[in-house]
């Protein structure tokens, strides 16, 4: 699995996704619009070295869907909204997961390139924490 960090406001943020993406052996990470890159104080606090054993690369957001494409990936956003697809369906083969800004979500324009949108299924509250959802959503399609 590959995951497309896109406009990802908060450097602790950014660290918690590599952290999640080392712990569930994530294959590549993709900084993708104003999303920041290591090294950052900010960043390596909270990865604890995830930003070292994870490959990343920054990249504009097309470039990386399009190469993500070009090497056998489909590509997902993770999103709330009634155009998203419960994530615990089965999703099969390689998928790269694009993540959004943690206000705003992935921007329209982005989601209509994308194969489809996945999101978490909540009871009360509809939305997580980008981190945390990035964690719950590497955890659940790694198996896939």
């Amino acid at each position: 699995m590959i995951i497309i960090a896109h406009n990802i406001r908060s450097l602790h943020n950014v660290g918690s996704i590599f952290r999640n993406a080392a712990a569930f052996g994530i294959e590549k990470l993709y900084l993708t619009g104003y999303t920041a890159i290591p090294p950052r104080k900010e960043i390596a606090k909270v990865a604890l070295g995830g930003e070292l054993l994870v490959p990343w690369e920054q990249k504009s957001i097309d470039e990386a869907i399009a190469e993500c494409r070009a090497n056998g990936f489909r590509v997902y956003g993770l999103e709330t909204g009634p155009d998203a697809n419960d994530i615990t369906q089965s999703i099969q083969g390689n998928i790269a997961l694009v993540l959004g800004n943690e206000v705003e979500g992935i921007e329209k324009t982005v989601c209509e390139t994308l194969d489809g949108l996945l999101e978490i299924p909540m009871d009360k509250k509809r939305s997580l924490n980008v981190s945390v959802a990035s964690g719950i959503a590497m955890y659940l399609l790694r198996s896939n």
